[in-house]
C-alpha cells in the first residue's frame, strides 16, 4: 500500500518492545519514516501512537499530553527495575499493611509532586541512556524532575496466596489507575509507595489506556492492522489533538508560507485551510499567532 500521513493507534501486546511495533508498521505501510510518541515498556500494554510520514512531526507535540494508565502494584518486593522484569532486591512481608493505610499511602502522590526517575528509564546521563549504565555496571542517581498526578484511583486491595514460608506470602497487590502528565514512571509510584510503606514495592502489569486523546477505543492490535490497516489521516488526527481554527483563503495562504497570523489564539492550535486541509501548529507569540510546525 502507499502510505499516506496520519497517526495509527496500536494496541501493544505485552512481550515486544515499541521498536519492534514500529518496525512492523513500517512493513505493514510501506514507508520508513514512522515514529512512535512515547515508549511502552516490553511488559507494558495498551496505547502507542505511531505516526506516518508528515504526522511524525506531530509526535513530539503528541507527547507532552497527559497519558492513562491501569497497574498492578505488589507490596512486599523490591526490585532493580521498579518493576517484574528486575532482581528482587529486598522481600519484607506486607501482610500487616491494612488497606486504608495503603489508599492513604497513594493518595499522598496527587497533584504536583517531585519523582524520581527509575534508573532504568531511557533518560540519557552525559549522552548515554540510564539503562545502558545500569546494564554496564554503573550506578545511576537521577535528579528528581516535576510531574503532574491528575488522578490515581485505587481500585482493590488484595493478598496473594501461598504457605507462610512460600514465595508469595505477605505480598499484597493493589489496583490502580492514573492519569498523569507526560515524564510520569508509573513504576516510580509503585517504588515510592512501597518505600512510604516500608515493605517495598514493584509494578506487576501496567496498561496505558490512552494518550492525549486516543484512547484503546481507537486502537488496533498488531494482527487488526493485518488485515486492516487502520489510518487516522493527519488532519483527523490533528482536530482530536489540538484546539482547532477555520481559516479563510488569504490566512490559508500566509500559513503556507509561515507568516503571523493576526488572529487570537489560546495556546497551541491546529489551523485549516477552507476545504479542511491542515496546515500547520501555531501558538501565540508576541501578540500574533506564529508558526510552530508548518505541514504542508
Amino acid at each position: 500500500m502507499t502510505a499516506e500521513s496520519g497517526l495509527v493507534v496500536v494496541d501493544k501486546p505485552a512481550g515486544i518492545t515499541s521498536h519492534d511495533v514500529v518496525a512492523r508498521v513500517r512493513r505493514l505501510a510501506g514507508t520508513r519514516k514512522v515514529g512512535h510518541a512515547g515508549t511502552l515498556d516490553p511488559m507494558a500494554t495498551g496505547v502507542l501512537v505511531l505516526g506516518l510520514n508528515r504526522a511524525t512531526r506531530l509526535l513530539g507535540h503528541l507527547m507532552l499530553t497527559e497519558k492513562s494508565y491501569d497497574a498492578t502494584v505488589r507490596l512486599g518486593v523490591a526490585t532493580t527495575t521498579d518493576d517484574a522484569e528486575g532482581e528482587v532486591t529486598a522481600t519484607v512481608s506486607a501482610a500487616d499493611v491494612d488497606e486504608a493505610t495503603v489508599r492513604a499511602v497513594f493518595a499522598e502522590f496527587l497533584g504536583d509532586i517531585e519523582q524520581v526517575p527509575t534508573a532504568v528509564s531511557a533518560i540519557k546521563v552525559d549522552g548515554k541512556r540510564a539503562y545502558q549504565r545500569v546494564r554496564d555496571g554503573e550506578h545511576v542517581e537521577l535528579a528528581a524532575r516535576p510531574v503532574t498526578i491528575h488522578a490515581l484511583d485505587v481500585h482493590d486491595v488484595h493478598t496473594q496466596g501461598g504457605h507462610v514460608d512460600g514465595p508469595a506470602a505477605g505480598y499484597l497487590d493493589v489496583d490502580i489507575s492514573v492519569r498523569c502528565s507526560s515524564g510520569t514512571y508509573i513504576r516510580a509510584i509503585a517504588r515510592d509507595a512501597g518505600a512510604r510503606l516500608g515493605v517495598g514495592g514493584h509494578l506487576t502489569s501496567l496498561r496505558r489506556t490512552a494518550v492525549g486523546p486516543y484512547d484503546l477505543s481507537t486502537a488496533s492490535t498488531l494482527d487488526e492492522l493485518a488485515e486492516t490497516f487502520a489510518l487516522m489521516p493527519i488532519a483527523e488526527a490533528a482536530r482530536a489533538a489540538f484546539p482547532a481554527r477555520d481559516l479563510d483563503e488569504s490566512r490559508a495562504a500566509d500559513v503556507r508560507v509561515g507568516r503571523a497570523l493576526d488572529v487570537k489564539l489560546d495556546g497551541l492550535t491546529a489551523v485549516f485551510a477552507p476545504d479542511g486541509e491542515f496546515l500547520a501548529l501555531y501558538e501565540p507569540r508576541d501578540g500574533v499567532a506564529r508558526a510552530t510546525a508548518v505541514f504542508v
